[in-house]
């Protein structure tokens, strides 16, 4: 069907159909035909597939929480054992998202997220023959560590950065929920499973979740809003493809760091995002529910505020994009970690056999916060890396796992050296003190083009 003249239909779409200008191939293209705007942009339609794609990788990362103690119990490792595993997963999905975002750029999104859902299904169905620390740690450290790490929270930032010029840091927001959404649906149902039929049955039911949605990716998801006629949602009649990055996605990471540790705002920002992964994947995430266990909560009774954390950071999270949008990521990074300390300090005094009112109150309080700093440091690197924004928060990500890695095996020997978790409890807190001064010192304008960017976004 020949593309209409007419101008697209709707101020917030901008042109939706493309012809190659003498900048195409490699140096971008130029907006020329339009086609009559469809009623939904294909962007939003994206963007809900790749919420649904983060929902399934999640699914294996909410396990490891119940399932130390039925490890414990049936092979008789101890928890800084089974801490070490979880240590080489949450290690790899930081280290391998920035090698992942840039071989999206080179070869596409579908192929990457298909692949990495594959990879999750294999390590998560694997795990039921293990017997073994080493089959534990090639299952849920190698296998499932690159599988997540392969779809990151690079994902949604490549995802926000391609298709959205208008509401990326709301899209954003709700790709990072995404997260927790898997967190929030596997969460009880998997610690039901552990309690019923066993640890092996919630395994492969998480792998046959992430092999559900492939068919999924590759149905709806597309590399660029250029291959089906579009511009990015909220383009302008002005805007320009980028051009395509060349062969050697490895060594385009490798640039990109290199380039970007050349300034204090990626050290600021890294420092920050390891803080960030110590006491969310690396603390809580991992080690609340055996704590909780400790002083005598039935397992499913603390999985289950565990994903009431998942719920209240949808809110907290998506509400985070939002307000990127329109405030100062910088302030707002500061008071998301200042208010997360406090809240870990206070944790010790609120653990007891049943659920109580002063326990909720914190699960409210630190869920809304559990994620919600994402949006503002994936804007503060578009902002101050520009084209290599998605790549350096790869980068930026990969800190954060660092933080969470050592923080699990830490917090596991502090466990089995102390008989308690507080600790850990109380020493993260103080970290998150720390990480809210670093984010205040972040300095600078960033880059004129993402300025200009961000001031029209700001001005919609």
């Amino acid at each position: 069907m020949e593309p209409s003249i007419e101008p697209a239909v709707g101020p917030d779409t901008g042109p939706t159909s493309l012809a190659k200008g003498p900048g195409a191939g490699g140096k971008g293209r130029t907006p020329a035909l339009r086609r009559r705007a469809p009623r939904v942009h294909r962007a939003w339609w994206v963007a809900a597939v790749s919420f649904v794609a983060l929902v399934g990788a999640a699914g294996f990362r909410a396990t490891p929480s119940v399932f130390i103690d039925p490890l414990h119990s049936e092979f008789g490792w101890s928890h800084s054992t089974i801490s070490a595993a979880v240590s080489v997963n949450v290690l790899l999905y930081g280290l391998t998202s920035p090698f992942s975002a840039a071989l999206m750029e080179r070869y596409g999104i579908r192929r990457i997220v298909s692949g990495a859902l594959l990879l999750i299904a294999a390590g998560s169905g694997l795990t039921v023959f293990m017997d073994a620390t080493w089959q534990l740690i090639l299952c849920w450290g190698f296998l499932v560590g690159l599988g997540t790490g392969s779809m990151a929270l690079a994902f949604a930032a490549t995802v926000s950065g391609r298709w959205f010029i208008e509401r990326r840091g709301l899209v954003s927001g709700i790709l990072t929920a995404g997260g927790a959404a898997g967190q929030l649906v596997f969460l009880p149902l998997v610690a039901l499973l552990v309690e019923g039929p066993g640890w092996r049955v919630a395994s492969l039911t998480v792998a046959f979740a992430a092999l559900a949605v492939v068919p999924l990716v590759l149905l709806v998801l597309r590399d660029r809003p250029e291959d089906v006629g579009l511009l990015p949602y909220g383009a302008g009649a002005g805007y320009v493809t980028p051009p395509t990055p060349p062969p050697g996605a490895a060594k385009r990471a490798l640039r990109a760091l290199y380039d970007a540790a050349h300034t204090k705002v990626f050290w600021l920002l890294a420092g920050t995002f390891a803080v960030c992964g110590a006491s969310t994947n690396g603390l809580v995430g991992v080690h609340f529910v055996p704590a909780a266990h400790d002083h005598g909560m039935p397992v499913p009774a603390a999985a289950s505020l565990l994903a009431v954390i998942g719920v209240f950071d949808l809110v907290g999270t998506v509400a985070s994009g939002w307000f990127t949008d329109r405030f100062d990521a910088r302030r707002l990074l500061a008071v998301y970690y200042a208010l997360r300390g406090v809240s870990l300090l206070f944790l010790p005094m609120l653990f007891a056999q049943n659920v109580r009112p002063s326990m909720l109150f914190f699960i409210v309080f630190y869920g809304l916060d559990w994620v919600a700093t994402v949006p503002p440091t994936i804007a503060l690197c578009h902002r101050y890396f520009g084209d290599n924004g998605a790549i350096v928060f790869g980068w930026v990500l990969a800190s954060h796992q660092v933080g969470a890695s050592i923080v699990a095996f830490l917090t596991g020997l502090v466990r089995d050296t102390f008989g308690s978790y507080d600790v850990a409890w109380i020493a993260s807190g103080a970290l998150c003190g720390t990480a809210a001064l670093m984010a205040l010192v972040i300095r600078g304008r960033g880059r004129p083009e993402a300025e200009a960017e961000a001031a029209r976004a700001g001005s919609t």
